[in-house]
Formats: structure tokens, C-alpha cells, sequence
């Protein structure tokens, strides 16, 4: 199966308490003295029920109110996403013990900003990657590119057991910031998101140094759409950018069709979830994820994780299930052997489920 080599992930220096940014983030939506209080309640009541204790940002705090437009915040995340992609794939290659002309596949995954050539294109050069390395950049995964990038490398290493691979993801969610958007779903959008990205290395089962690396292997993999549910999440893309979208329902949505999805896909491996040692989820905020832990019976451990980083950085979109495999690897390995699922949801309604043997 396919191997784990690596996986390192990386943050912006801009670090803020939930506090710093609420507030800053008042004064962007309700400029001079007569502002509504209802409307700063309300912001201050999201933010305060996020979970999120702190965020790194792109950006210093105060430069947020001086964005002038969509191109503008693209060409800042075109800017920093290649500092903190080299970063990223720089760090993971190193952990691996291999350098870049040895890549033989690079799939980079974004929903928070547009590039052509896209991220990875444009970091081959600087990196060292081969003339010939193949690429897949891909846009409209959202918060679940994580686990779909890991996915779709194991089915490419599948076919190609003797090659490496890289996954790519770097997601600037602060740059996507409407101001002018007071809507609930904004709200929260802001108190949720934070910036990050990350990188994972993975070697098909036949690649000469495969017994060397002791992470975990890609077992099985799952895509499921549930029709019906499109417009549950999602971007609206406008002359401002993207405006959030993010229906109240989606908890519910949780409820209604993950506890299914996750025990078939496990009982099609003869597993059950309290089989399960390890579980990497996404963290998509706190009613989602107490949507899952009750659908699935998880105890109040089971995404202990998962939590943390919700509180410390909040929601990387695609970039957070790779962070929270790294912290599972390095803070709470499960027994070797064992089987352990990384999951994620994005927009379509979807989700993304892979198999791991730790």
C-alpha cells in the first residue's frame, strides 16, 4: 500500500487572540459611533462560541482594513502561498530524506485564492523539481482537499508503486474576507478560519526505500456526494471574491448521512469505528463536530485533536486534516498496526474518507 514518508505543516507569523481579531474586525464592519450594538453582539457572541482560542493570518491584523478589492488579496496570496508552500514542501521533503528531482507527482489543492500557473507551477524552479514532474492543481475541494489530495495520490502511486509522490496545500482563508458582509454565515466564516499550509510526501508500495519509513500506509479510500445538498457549502464568486457559503443545516447534514457513510465504508474493511485507534478530522467548527462524535459515538477523546487545533489556529480549510495527522503521528501515535481514519467534508455536499493502518 501506499506510505506515508512524511508530513509537515507550516503557519504564518501574524499570531492573534480571538479577542484581537473580533475586535478588529468590528471596527472593519461597523465603522463610527453609530454602529448598530445588535450587530456587534452578535459578532461577538459567534466568536466567542468558535472554540477558537487563537490564528495566524496572513497579513498583520491592521492591513486587512486597507485590502482594495479581489485582485489585490489574490496577488497577496499568490505572494505568501509560495513562501509558505516552499516552506511546506521543503520541510516534508527533508523529514523524507529525499530531494525534489526525486517527485515524480505533485497535487497541490487551494480554495482560497486563483493562480495560473498555479502555486506549484510556479515553486518547480525554485524547488528543483524535474522538467517532467507531473502536476495536479486543483480548486473547488474546499475544506476536504486534504483527505481527497491524500486519496487521489494513493490511487496514483497505486499505478505507479515504485514513484513519489507530494501532496500540496496552501489555504489563506483570512484573505477571503468580505467586510462589507454583516450575513450570519460571514460571521462565523470569520470567527472560524485561520491561514496555514502543508505538505505530505508518500512512496507506492514498491519504491526501493519503502521499509524505511515507519508512517502510517493508505489502506482504502471513499468519495461520496450527497445530492441534494449543493448549496450547503460553497463559495458565491463575485467582483469582491468569495463570499461564503455556509448553511445553518450543515450540522444536520452531518447527522443524516456521515454515521452511515463512515460504518459502511468501515464494514466493507470488516472494521467497526470502535476498531478505529486513531481519528483525523477535520475540524469544520464546533457544532460539526459534534455532530460527528454523536452520529458515530465517538467518546469525548476520540478528536481530542481535532479540537486542539480548532482552538490554536482554527479551521485551515484543506490544510487542517494534514496538520492534525502530523500532531497524531507526533503527539499521539496509536498502536502500529492498528487501523486509524482520516476524514474530511467540502463543499458539493461531500465527503472524503481514507483507511489508514498506523
Amino acid at each position: 500500500m501506499t506510505r506515508i514518508a512524511a508530513v509537515h505543516g507550516v503557519l504564518p507569523a501574524h499570531r492573534y487572540p480571538q479577542r484581537e481579531i473580533t475586535d478588529a474586525l468590528a471596527l472593519m464592519r461597523l465603522p463610527g459611533a453609530g454602529a448598530p450594538k445588535r450587530d456587534r453582539g452578535v459578532l461577538d457572541r459567534l466568536h466567542a462560541t468558535a472554540c477558537v482560542r487563537t490564528r495566524h493570518l496572513a497579513l498583520p491584523l491592521e492591513r486587512y482594513a486597507l485590502l482594495d478589492g479581489f485582485g489585490q488579496a489574490n496577488d497577496l496570496f499568490i505572494e505568501e502561498g509560495l513562501r509558505l508552500g516552499e516552506e511546506a514542501l521543503r520541510a516534508a521533503l527533508d523529514q523524507a530524506g529525499l530531494v525534489p528531482q526525486e517527485v515524480d507527482l505533485v497535487f497541490a489543492t487551494s480554495v482560497t485564492g486563483i493562480a495560473a500557473p498555479s502555486l506549484e507551477a510556479r515553486l518547480a524552479g525554485r524547488l528543483g523539481f524535474r522538467p517532467d514532474v507531473k502536476r495536479v492543481p486543483v480548486f473547488g475541494l474546499g475544506c476536504a482537499a486534504g483527505a481527497a489530495g491524500l486519496a487521489r495520490v494513493h490511487d496514483y502511486l497505486e499505478g505507479h508503486p515504485d514513484q513519489v509522490a507530494v501532496l500540496l496545500s496552501v489555504e489563506l482563508c483570512s484573505l477571503t474576507l468580505q467586510r462589507d458582509d454583516t450575513s450570519a454565515q460571514n460571521t462565523v466564516a470569520g470567527a472560524l478560519f485561520g491561514d496555514g499550509a502543508a505538505a505530505l510526501v508518500a512512496v507506492g508500495r514498491g519504491h526501493p526505500r519503502v521499509q524505511e519509513y515507519a508512517g502510517p500506509q493508505v489502506m482504502a479510500t471513499r468519495s461520496r456526494l450527497y445530492p441534494g445538498t449543493e448549496d450547503a457549502l460553497g463559495w458565491d464568486i463575485g467582483d469582491r471574491g468569495f463570499t461564503i457559503v455556509l448553511r445553518a443545516e450543515l450540522p444536520e447534514l452531518v447527522r443524516l448521512h456521515l454515521g452511515e457513510e463512515v460504518r459502511s465504508f468501515l464494514a466493507a474493511h470488516d472494521l467497526k469505528p470502535d476498531d478505529i485507534t486513531g481519528w483525523v478530522c477535520h475540524p469544520g467548527g464546533p457544532k460539526v463536530l459534534e455532530a460527528l462524535q454523536e452520529t458515530l459515538g465517538l467518546g469525548p477523546d476520540s478528536l481530542e485533536l481535532t479540537w486542539r487545533s480548532l482552538a490554536e489556529v482554527g479551521n485551515l480549510s484543506s490544510a487542517s486534516v494534514l496538520h492534525i495527522l502530523r500532531d497524531t503521528l507526533a503527539l499521539r501515535p496509536p498502536p502500529a498496526g492498528t487501523p486509524g481514519l482520516l476524514l474530511a467534508l467540502g463543499p458539493g455536499f461531500s465527503s472524503e474518507l481514507v483507511l489508514l493502518r498506523w
